[in-house]
C-alpha cells in the first residue's frame, strides 16, 4: 500500500474529540453517540447530517465494514466494483477524496467524528485516518483481538503499538489524536465488571505509554444498574489516581448482549443506560436502538434513540447533580485494583506486562475461547442480577472477590444468562402494555415517568 502524504488545505483542524466531550460536559450535557456506517458514501453523509442535526448533543460516527475489520481489502473492492452492499464504511478502500466530500462542512468545531472499526491488524486503516486528520478513534491491543478472531496477542499488541506511534504524528499537523479503550466491553455480556474495568484503564494506560494523551475509557452496561454504578465509579477512581493526563472521559455503552425484542423493552434498557452515564458522571454514551435484536439500523431509527437518550439523560441530570459519591470503595474497585496491580508489577512496559498476564492467568475473560485466555476463570448472574465468578482461575483476587466453587456453569445455565437481559426487559414491558411485543420498530418511544 502507498504511502501518501497528510492531505493538505483542510478547513481548520479538526477538534480535540476528548476535549470537545469534556467541554460539553462542562455544561451540563451528556455527548450522545451512534454506531453508525454505511458502505454508500452519500448514505453516510446522510447519517452524519442527521446525527448533527438530532435535537440532542451528539458526536458523529463513521464505522467500518467487516471486511476492512481483517484487512480482506480485495473484498471490499469487488464488493465496490460490483454495487454489493457493505455492513460499513470502507474508508481504506474509498479514495481520500471520497471521504473528504462526506465530511465537508459536516464536521468541524461543533460536530467531531469518531472512527470504529474493530481490528487487531489496523495499520492500514490507521494510515487512512492519518491522511484524512480523522483524529479520533478506539479499540485495544485487548480488546480488539480477543472476542473477534484468533490473531496472536503479542501479534495485536505490536499492532496496536504501532498504530499508537503513528497516529501522534498528527501532532505534526497541530492535530490532537484521541483513543478511546474497547476494554470495558469485552465480550458484550457476562464478564464481571471489576475485568471490564481493569482492562479498560490498562489499554488506556497502554494508549498513553505510546504518546497518546486524549483518551477515554469505556465500560459496557451489564446486569445490574448498582453493580454499574459501582464499576464507573472504580474506573473513574483509577483515572484520578493513576492515569498519567487529565484529559481523559468516561464513556458508557447501552448494554451490549442479547437486546430486547420488545420496543418498550429495548427504550426502557437505552433509558437505564443514560441514567447510568448521568449519575456516574460520565460524559459520553453510545447508544443502540429498538431494531438491534434483528437488524441494522436505519439512520431514522438512530437518531430516535439518540434523542431518547438525551431526553432521559437531561431528566437525570435535573434531579442528580452530584456524583462524588460514586468514587468511594467498593467490592468492584477493589478487585479491579488488584487485577491493575498485578499487572502492572510484572513488567513496566504495558504491551510486555499484558502479555505476561494472559500467560499467567492474571486476565482471564470468562468464555473467551482465543487461544491466548486461559479459559479458566467464569461467571454467573447471582439471583440478586449481578455478574459473579463462578471460578476465578488464576485471577490475583483469592481473598478478595466472592466466588460461588460449588456451581458447575453448563450449557444450559449460560443460555440462561446470555437472554437474562431480555427477558427480564421483554417480560417487563408485556406486563406494562399487553401486546407490545408486536411494537418492534413502529410508534413513538416510552415517555419517560
Amino acid at each position: 500500500m502507498s504511502r501518501l502524504p497528510l492531505l493538505r488545505n483542510r478547513r481548520g483542524r479538526p477538534v480535540d474529540f476528548g476535549a470537545f466531550v469534556r467541554r460539553e460536559n462542562s455544561r451540563g450535557r451528556l455527548v450522545v453517540q451512534p454506531r453508525m456506517g454505511f458502505g454508500d458514501p452519500a448514505q453516510m453523509r446522510e447519517g452524519l447530517i442527521a446525527t448533527k442535526a438530532a435535537d440532542a448533543t451528539t458526536v458523529g460516527t463513521l464505522t467500518l465494514d467487516s471486511y476492512t475489520r481483517v484487512g480482506e481489502l480485495h473484498a471490499v473492492e469487488e464488493a465496490l466494483r460490483e454495487g454489493i452492499s457493505l455492513n460499513g464504511y470502507p474508508v481504506v478502500s474509498h479514495p481520500p477524496g471520497v471521504t473528504e466530500a462526506v465530511l465537508s462542512e459536516v464536521r468541524d468545531a461543533r460536530f467531531p467524528v469518531q472512527v470504529r472499526h474493530g481490528s487487531a491488524t489496523p495499520i492500514d486503516i490507521f494510515w487512512s485516518l492519518l491522511r484524512l486528520g480523522l483524529n479520533a478513534t478506539e479499540g485495544g491491543p485487548v480488546s480488539y483481538c480477543l472476542p473477534y478472531g484468533r490473531t496472536p496477542l503479542a501479534d495485536g499488541i505490536r499492532n496496536w503499538e504501532a498504530c499508537c506511534d503513528l497516529y501522534t504524528r498528527l501532532r505534526d499537523e497541530g492535530i490532537e489524536p484521541h483513543l478511546e479503550t474497547f476494554g470495558g466491553c469485552m465480550m458484550g455480556q457476562l464478564c464481571p465488571p471489576s475485568q471490564l474495568v481493569a482492562i479498560s484503564f490498562l489499554e488506556a494506560l497502554f494508549f498513553a505509554q505510546h504518546g497518546i494523551r486524549s483518551l477515554s475509557l469505556s465500560y459496557a452496561q451489564q446486569t445490574d444498574m448498582g453493580q454499574d454504578r459501582e464499576a464507573v465509579g472504580a474506573l473513574r477512581r483509577l483515572c484520578a489516581e493513576l492515569l498519567p493526563t487529565d484529559n481523559w472521559h468516561i464513556v458508557i455503552y447501552a448494554y451490549m448482549g442479547v437486546y430486547p425484542e420488545t420496543y418498550r423493552g429495548a427504550h426502557h434498557l437505552l433509558g437505564r443506560a443514560a441514567e447510568l452515564a448521568v449519575s456516574t458522571g460520565a460524559h459520553r454514551l453510545i447508544v443502540k436502538t429498538v431494531a438491534e435484536s434483528r437488524r441494522i439500523p436505519t439512520v431514522a431509527e438512530n437518531v430516535l434513540a439518540l434523542e431518547y437518550a438525551d431526553t432521559i439523560a437531561r431528566r437525570t441530570a435535573a434531579g442528580q447533580p452530584d456524583t462524588s459519591e460514586v468514587l468511594g470503595d467498593s467490592p468492584t474497585y477493589a478487585e479491579a485494583r488488584a487485577l491493575v496491580d498485578a499487572v502492572l508489577e510484572l513488567d513496566d512496559d504495558i504491551g510486555r506486562a499484558l502479555l505476561a498476564a494472559f500467560r499467567r492467568g492474571y486476565l482471564d475473560v470468562p468464555y473467551c475461547v482465543h487461544p491466548d485466555n486461559a479459559g479458566r476463570a467464569r461467571s454467573y448472574i447471582g439471583p440478586d442480577g449481578r455478574l459473579r465468578w463462578a471460578d476465578i482461575g488464576r485471577l490475583p483476587l483469592r481473598g478478595i472477590a466472592e466466588q460461588r466453587t460449588t456451581k458447575r456453569i453448563g450449557s444450559a445455565d449460560l443460555l440462561k444468562d446470555l437472554f437474562y437481559v431480555r427477558g427480564l426487559y421483554d417480560e417487563e414491558a408485556l406486563r406494562i402494555r399487553p401486546g407490545a411485543g408486536q411494537e418492534l420498530t413502529r410508534g413513538e418511544p416510552v415517555r419517560p415517568t
